[in-house]
């Protein structure tokens, strides 16, 4: 089967490029639609069949495209990206149109073009190809969605209410190590956030006449803080670190390939958290929990005003790693924070979000296929990396058996959610070529 040449492939990206689907600006509410729609008619394209379903006021696609031959006795893939983009602003800063597919110096630049339109069309493009060509081996369901910019869940609603079990999951909406190094991301963190309300009395107080005396609520926030903070050795305290799971030595022998911990701090102007921050920089990132106070409110922290403050709030984020149970981890926060509160302090814990971390097994037959898939279309075998952030429907996958081959064709550079976003001219091609391989080499699961 021969690919098409990159300028059919450009040409046909560019429609999908061309919708401003912004998910956060609810002008571009139809723009969203239509990027639905074109998603949904590739998938028609392919030979499946689709839909655009409407959950929580956002569209949804869903379809699936059978293998061409023995669909019954066929694995399945399910097949996940989002059609929605980042804000292009500012503007002035782009040097071509957000919204145009452009070719300049070896890169491919547009608004969604690494993420996740570049590479959603990617997956989309090689289960056509091999549709045409009755070379797909395995049946391929598709789910994809217009709010993950947004922070939205309804991949995952619908997952939870999908009767339909997967052999494996493919997410093209990552990147490389570095130019010429691929990565597999096998796990994900969860979160937990938290918003802590500390008060030690009725009203605010006069600094001279009570102070030294009276409890201070900003006082009283640090010493509750102290209960859940890292310790000296970097690590949480041993209740919130329940579940934690460590990484495998293949995944720590990859990870000594990686730039060092020092180098990436450095690049991100970031100083190390204790003396051993830097060295440790990719096992507490992605294999140990963490836990940042984001902000504090309370008091005056801009004019001069001499008040013993009474109420004062942090908001708290906690990342989960492994086997972890936010439930559990919520519940050991809430005790350590208020074991450490001082007498006469009110404390006041509320969740605002909590979902779970995600967990690949490495040895799994299809992130086996996946690796040796990648390695004969890219000459190099995959780093297993994992990622810090949280993604909820790798978590949600996890948690129901179903392996995750999530991967990416994007850069370190590739201007992702900044201006002048891009993607490496010759990813385009390699990365279907590597689809392409995945599919087929998925087929062997069964």
């Amino acid at each position: 089967m021969q690919l098409p040449p990159l300028d059919a492939l450009t040409a046909e990206l560019s429609g999908l490029i061309a919708i401003p689907s912004l998910s956060a600006d609810p002008a571009h509410g139809d723009d969203v639609d239509r990027a639905a729609a074109w998603v949904r008619d590739a998938v028609v394209r392919a030979g499946g069949e689709a839909g655009v379903v409407t959950m929580a006021g956002r569209p949804l696609v869903v379809g699936e495209v059978r293998a061409s031959r023995g669909a019954e006795r066929a694995p399945t893939v399910l097949a996940y990206g989002h059609f929605d983009v980042q804000p292009p602003d500012p503007l002035e800063l782009w040097e071509s149109p957000p919204f145009e597919l452009v070719e300049r110096d070896g890169w491919l630049y547009a608004r969604g073009v690494a993420d996740d339109k570049g590479q959603l069309y990617m997956l989309l493009k090689a289960v056509e190809l091999l549709a045409a060509a009755g070379e797909l081996p395995v049946n391929v369901r598709v789910v994809c969605d217009g709010e993950e910019e947004v922070g939205g869940h309804t991949v995952v609603d619908w997952l939870d209410r999908d009767q339909r079990l997967a052999d494996a999951a493919v997410v093209f909406d990552s990147s490389y190590v570095e130019r010429g190094v691929p990565a597999f991301n096998v796990a994900v963190r969860g979160v937990c956030y938290l918003h802590v309300t500390v008060r030690t009395g009725t009203r605010d107080l006069h600094s001279g006449l009570y102070g030294g005396a009276a409890l201070n609520a900003m006082h009283a926030l640090v010493r509750t803080l102290d209960g859940v903070l890292p310790r000296d050795d970097g690590r949480l305290p041993e209740p919130l670190r329940e579940g934690v799971s460590p990484p495998t030595a293949e995944e720590v022998a990859g990870w000594e390939r990686l730039p060092s911990g020092a180098s990436e701090l450095a690049a991100a102007g970031a100083r190390p958290s204790d003396p051993r921050g830097a060295e440790e920089f990719y096992l507490r990132t992605w294999a140990e929990p963490s836990l940042d106070v984001n902000g504090i409110l309370g008091g005056s922290p801009v004019l001069q005003k001499t008040v013993i403050p009474v109420e004062a709030q942090a908001n708290l984020s906690i990342r989960l790693v492994g086997d972890q149970d936010p439930d559990v981890i919520v519940a050991a926060a809430e005790r350590l924070l208020r074991e450490s509160a001082p007498a006469g302090a009110e404390v006041d814990v509320e969740v605002w979000t909590a979902s779970p971390p995600g967990l690949v097994p490495v040895d799994a037959p299809a992130v086996q296929l996946a690796l040796d898939a990648f390695e004969h279309v890219l000459g190099v075998r995959p780093l297993l990396v994992r990622t810090g952030g949280a993604i909820p429907l790798v978590s949600a996958l996890a948690a129901r058996g179903v392996p995750t081959v999530l991967t990416g064709f994007a850069l370190n550079d590739s201007n992702i959610h900044s201006p002048n976003e891009r993607l490496p001219t010759e990813h385009l091609t390699l990365g279907l070529e590597a689809a392409c391989e995945l599919f087929r080499r998925l087929g062997r699961l069964r």
